[in-house]
């Protein structure tokens, strides 16, 4: 019987652990949609204050939206996860008090025998009246090891006793934790009420006056338009300096970056506002939005781009709505860093992975890094290749 609780101990001991790994990575998940949300909303609040534009806060909120509801479902898994816990929790307290039960009636009919028997004659009779000394010797040996067997169950049960009113705080603070997860999620509930109605005012706001938003798409477009003939004009420029036999160096870069495809670093971190291709406008909804080549991340201000690859800088230029655009050449791939205020490389200079290559501007009201990745003259989808 000891040893059977000993194992259960042992399980309590083991289970714990699992169950914390799912914890962790259940609380990573929320942290990054919390910081997501956080992100948005400085974003939201920004443009807000220095923007007209109906559409970037519609796209905004949507997408805040989206990571509410997400956020939601996490909290849902976690508190799912946590009844799961409590139940398991609960059948294990309960299989241990029966079998702590057993043991304790079993214990004190072992110590009213004992008790009954404690006479020291009775003990010295049974030792006297043996045959022979090795027969006394086993019963002193006997009589010695039901005492240690006494003690040591007592030791047992008092043990199960303590582990069993650890695990009573465990399951009290599972439940202090779910309590709390269920507010958490009301609160979110209500949040997501008032972003739902906030895009609804917008869509409404975007309907009575249409004409003056398509003015706003109109000179996006040409924003858009002109920075892909440039970023096209920079690429066929670098490959006119390229030497027809390329050299060494530009094919081992090209074939490492080729390779690493799905695995790239990320050139900031925050979620991803606007998506390489083409998408229609969320209200107008037979209006076509600008080609977009690349995507576009939200981030705090002040948050530094970097290289996602080793390379070298080919040209640093200034674009009306993007500011500083940085592209660097990986053999025969390319990547663009767009809407910098402050630029830390200089044309013509190698940069390694994860190397610093400027500050992401506010403008208008956002902070969000333009990026985009071109193989040889075609755009690629960068969400492909990042990791």
């Amino acid at each position: 019987m000891s040893r059977f609780i000993c194992i259960l101990l042992m399980l309590f001991a083991l289970l714990p652990a699992a169950q914390a790994q799912d914890v962790s990575r259940q609380k990573s998940r929320k942290a990054a949609l919390e910081k997501e949300i956080a992100i948005l909303d400085r974003q939201l609040r920004d443009n807000a204050a220095k923007s007209e534009s109906a559409l970037t806060r519609l796209t905004l909120t949507r997408k805040k939206i989206d990571a509410r509801r997400a956020l939601i479902k996490e909290s849902d898994r976690q508190i799912a996860s946590l009844m799961d816990s409590m139940d398991v929790k609960r059948r294990q307290i309960a299989s241990l008090e029966a079998r702590l039960d057993t043991m304790t009636v079993r214990y004190h009919s072992l110590v009213r025998a004992a008790y009954r028997n404690r006479d020291p004659h009775l003990w010295a009779v049974l030792l006297l009246s043996s045959e022979t000394f090795t027969q006394a010797t086993r019963r002193w040996v006997y009589l010695r090891k039901v005492s240690t067997a006494l003690n040591s169950q007592a030791r047992t049960i008092l043990s199960a006793r303590d582990s069993l009113a650890a695990e009573r705080e465990r399951l009290e603070g599972l439940r202090k934790d779910a309590d709390i997860l269920r507010a958490s999620r009301k609160a979110e509930y209500n949040n997501l009420n008032r972003e739902e109605a906030a895009s609804a005012k917008l869509v409404s706001r975007l309907k009575r006056d249409k004409s003056r938003y398509q003015k706003q798409i109109a000179e996006k477009r040409k924003q858009v338009e002109a920075l892909n003939k440039e970023i096209s004009r920079m690429i066929d420029s670098a490959r006119k300096k390229a030497p027809k036999s390329r050299s060494s160096e530009d094919i081992r870069l090209s074939s490492e970056f080729a390779s690493n495809k799905g695995k790239l670093p990320w050139p900031v971190e925050g979620p991803v506002v606007d998506h390489f291709g083409q998408h229609y406008h969320p209200v107008y909804t037979g209006v076509k939005l600008p080609f977009n080549n690349g995507m576009s991340i939200a981030v705090q201000p002040g948050t530094e781009a970097r290289a996602v690859f080793d390379g070298v800088v080919s040209q640093i230029i200034v674009m009306p709505g993007y500011h500083q655009c940085v592209l660097v050449q990986h053999g025969g791939y390319f990547t663009f860093y767009c809407k910098l205020a402050r630029v830390s490389v200089k044309s013509g200079q190698k940069v390694s992975t994860g190397q610093v290559i400027g500050t992401v501007d506010t403008i208008a009201g956002e902070t969000q890094l333009h990026f985009q990745l071109w193989d040889g003259k075609d755009p690629e989808d960068p969400e492909d290749w990042l990791r």
